[in-house]
């Protein structure tokens, strides 16, 4: 009895887990992060608030790693190997998301050239204008989206484009 009891805790747990976890963001590339190196973004140079960022490296469509049922492309194997050590340090938060729309209330896609890093996390926008918005206010922001997310991240990724973006990722070889 002790045993069917405890499989069948450990099963409802998987799927409660399961049931909560919400969908990476995944675009026409058929890629997460459309296709850029999420490892990158931690070693290139911040710009200052107001500012355009620089733009991820794109990843190799033959290097990638699964992670949140996605699949996400590399620049090196160096930066596969230190995405596999511990891919949540890595991924965007919101699963890819715009931090701006989350704090909004709603998951709208997240452009990957649209970027910034606080906390030693990733956050990405949807548009130009929406990184003015989030910058405004990056502290209230991501009170508001901290807050918002658990109820949103159960709910399917968006299935909308990102405005005005093609990616240059991931390359071929």
């Amino acid at each position: 009895m002790f045993k069917m009891t405890t499989l069948a805790l450990a099963l409802t747990t998987a799927m409660i887990g399961t049931a909560f976890a919400g969908e990476q963001y995944v675009d026409g590339t058929g890629f997460a992060v459309s296709g850029y190196d999420v490892v990158s973004y931690f070693d290139l140079p911040q710009s200052s608030v107001g500012q355009p960022q620089t733009t991820p490296l794109a990843g190799k469509a033959a290097l990638t790693a699964e992670y949140n049922g996605a699949k996400f492309a590399f620049a090196s194997e160096e930066n596969r190997n230190r995405f596999l050590a511990n891919p949540a340090a890595f991924v965007p938060q919101y699963d890819g998301h715009c931090a701006y729309g989350v704090a909004k209330g709603g998951k709208v896609p997240g452009n990957p050239t649209l970027w910034r890093i606080v906390d030693g996390k990733l956050y990405l926008n949807i548009t130009k204008n929406v990184v003015g918005f989030w910058e405004e206010d990056i502290p209230g922001n991501l009170k508001k989206s901290t807050g918002n997310w658990p109820k949103l991240e159960p709910k399917g990724a968006s299935g909308d484009k990102i405005p005005n973006f093609s990616s240059k990722a991931p390359a071929k070889s």
